[in-house]
């Protein structure tokens, strides 16, 4: 039996999950941030944030990927729930759920040491072990689902006529691929450019499941 003023037991697990979707990427960016200031030897010109894994405080980063993960992987269930029934919101949850696993996958299998980080490791790209190519045909399919999700959800907005929500999807899922594809140049602008892009869809991610928090 439901109180008066509380939520039916449905709305209240939706506003549950859609809580991770509003958590998940200030928690990520926040730890990512904290070890690329402080860790030694990183240099985020040079280095990517997966190679943080490595080294004695390696396990920080794993279980950033970890855990993240998983709360995206529930907002991805909220998001579904929220939105309803149709085979544009199945998409939309189904691909941003993917991108949640392949987080988790992230952090299972790390991305090889290189480039002097972290400390010890030779200059250059160095050999690619099979947990490094793992980590990244993982990352990149994971990013490619991202990527889709964001347009499938400004279809879905698009849908409702919320036109300022559907251009902020669109927005955020072409940056994102597009600086991921430029990521593979190598070069310092390129890898700044992509960190501002995770920190632009992780904001996305929040404010959709604020939004849809809202509206449950």
């Amino acid at each position: 039996m439901t109180s008066v003023g509380t939520p039916p037991l449905p709305v209240r697990i939706t506003k549950s999950l859609l809580g991770y979707g509003v958590i998940a990427g200030p928690i990520y960016v926040i730890v990512a941030a904290a070890q690329m200031a402080t860790r030694d030897g990183f240099d985020p010109t040079r280095h990517a944030v997966s190679q943080l894994a490595n080294g004695d405080w390696g396990w920080i980063q794993i279980a950033n990927f970890l855990v993240v993960g998983a709360m995206t992987i529930a907002a991805a269930v909220g998001i579904r729930r929220a939105l309803g029934r149709g085979r544009t919101p199945v998409w939309a949850s189904g691909l941003l759920g993917a991108y949640g696993v392949g987080l988790v996958v992230a952090g299972i299998f790390r991305a090889d040491p290189s480039d002097g980080f972290p400390p010890g490791t030779p200059s250059g790209m160095g050999e690619v072990s099979w947990h490094g190519m793992v980590h990244f045909t993982v990352a990149g399919l994971a990013f490619v689902c991202l990527v889709a999700a964001c347009f499938v959800m400004a279809a879905c907005f698009a849908r409702t006529g919320e036109r300022g929500w559907a251009w902020f999807s669109r927005i955020a899922g072409a940056y994102f691929g597009l600086s991921f594809l430029a990521m593979m140049s190598g070069s310092g602008a390129a890898i700044l450019a992509f960190t501002a892009a995770v920190v632009l869809v992780w904001a996305w991610l929040s404010a959709v499941s604020v939004k849809l928090y809202r509206g449950a």
